[in-house]
């Protein structure tokens, strides 16, 4: 014979069983593409703040980097992905030029006769 409690038991296990099966209601929305385009900015606004290097021109400028961490989270979306464009837009190979307009001088003034410095050219004088 059953007990009341085994029976309670039963009744509970009966009941958690059934809950299971009826289905809840999902909250879904939609995404929209510039929140998650100014997400990614952001992420990538933080990222090279972490750097060591850009760190380190930071506080040769007197700027502490917690501050300017601060103000990239305290941007808009919009703004993150303003100056994340800007970011992105500006040029890597600026010492590779500075380095490529040297060497186009001394080889002018090595041309010219002024200096020796290369040995493949020859003076125009």
């Amino acid at each position: 014979m059953i007990s009341k409690f085994q029976g309670a038991i039963a009744s509970l296990l009966i009941v958690c069983v059934f809950g299971i099966t009826v289905p809840l209601p999902a909250m879904a929305a939609m995404i929209e593409t510039q929140s998650i385009a100014a997400s990614s900015s952001r992420d990538r606004l933080a990222s090279m703040l972490d750097r060591a290097d850009i760190v380190a021109q930071l506080e040769l400028h007197g700027v502490n980097s917690e501050d300017v961490k601060a103000r990239v989270a305290a941007l808009t979306d919009d703004e993150a992905a303003q100056l994340a464009g800007k970011m992105d837009s500006v040029p890597a190979g600026g010492l590779l030029e500075l380095i490529l307009i040297a060497f186009l001088v001394l080889v002018i003034t090595d041309l010219l006769g002024y200096t020796h410095i290369f040995p493949f050219t020859k003076k125009m004088r």
